[in-house]
């Protein structure tokens, strides 16, 4: 599945091809607690359609107003507008805390670059598109993963594409379902499976099938700082070839799917015959996925992609926060009991 900023994309080519003329809003600075981070887009067709969002609703209605009014319909070049600079357009604007949104509003004049993005995005491009407020101009480069927006107040780069990296080792229904819910999330989903028969079944838009053993793929992708390794086969021979080389790499979240004792098995195992250290043992995720009491695999899959966003964003509960969870483990299921700190 897309990311959501490509849908907008794919919404403002398709509006502009059926003859509408397109305001695109992007997010590039906030203060104070903003609905959206800097990089969100809206698109506010000419009619008031909308694809995409800047705030909880508020700033979009009026921006929606503005367009419908045909207050920008002589707008040629980019500008910028800010919402909730006073605590009372805040209040208004449905901004909490005082926050406030600082937005680059351009009209749509051209769609090649439009076109250009959704066609390298497809092949898994990570894109980095530059407008320069001045004159509209707008022009493409590759981007690196670590890249993010800048804005100096004349010229504000974007980035479109996969910013992030997933490796899933199995092809089964749980590794479909975390596939999709990483795509929304601008991670390009890599899946190794040897097994033909599950591997078979992998059909799935925006994933891509990396052929050979798990060990040797691991290795051949380069694990780094912005890539996420996951075993999910449930089959020693398969999951602990790739924990093997993944532990002692530099991604940045490895996991594997299993109950805790056969976390506790797989641990002593992989230092048994691989001879990894306690350090690198530490740095997997075990069972997979934050503890909610998930036992369908969507939900489960939720649960996975959850725990790699926490990483990501290097987010900790503290302890008087967060619900205590309790687990207790029988073969190879899970029973978790909550109870409010």
């Amino acid at each position: 599945m897309e990311s959501l900023d490509l849908r907008v994309l794919a919404d403002v080519l398709a509006w502009k091809q059926s003859g509408h003329s397109v305001t695109l809003v992007t997010v590039v600075e906030t203060w104070g607690s903003a609905p959206r981070p800097p990089g969100a887009l809206l698109a506010v067709r000419d009619d008031g359609l909308v694809s995409g969002s800047v705030s909880g609703g508020c700033v979009e209605d009026d921006l929606i107003a503005r367009i419908k009014a045909g207050e920008y319909e002589h707008l040629a070049y980019p500008s910028m507008v800010a919402y909730g600079a006073t605590k009372e357009e805040a209040a208004r604007f449905g901004l909490p805390c005082g926050g406030t949104l600082r937005l680059v509003q351009e009209p749509v004049l051209g769609t090649a670059w439009i076109e250009q993005v959704l066609q390298r995005t497809r092949t898994h491009q990570l894109v980095a598109r530059t407008l320069s407020l001045k004159d509209g101009q707008v022009t493409l480069r590759d981007a690196q993963r670590g890249e993010k927006l800048e804005f100096d107040g004349i010229t504000l780069t974007t980035l479109f594409g996969p910013r992030w990296r997933l490796l899933l080792i199995g092809a089964g229904q749980l590794s479909q379902a975390v596939a999709q819910m990483a795509g929304m999330l601008d991670f390009e989903v890599l899946v190794c499976d040897p097994r033909e028969e599950y591997a078979a079944t992998l059909q799935m838009h925006g994933v891509t099938r990396v052929m050979g053993m798990p060990d040797d793929v691991v290795q051949a992708i380069v694990p780094d700082a912005h890539t996420a390794i996951i075993a999910l086969t449930h089959d020693p021979k398969l999951d602990d070839m790739a924990l093997m080389e993944a532990l002692n790499s530099d991604a940045f979240y490895i996991g594997a799917l299993g109950s805790r004792r056969n976390q506790a098995t797989r641990k002593a195992r992989l230092a048994e015959h691989f001879d990894l250290t306690e350090t690198a043992l530490a740095r997997l995720h075990g069972p997979v996925g934050l503890q909610v009491g998930a036992k369908t695999p969507s939900e489960i899959a939720v649960s996975i992609v959850a725990e790699i966003v926490q990483v990501k964003n290097n987010v900790t509960q503290s302890h008087g926060e967060a619900l205590a969870l309790s687990s207790l483990d029988i073969g190879d299921s899970r029973i978790t009991a909550c109870a409010v700190a």
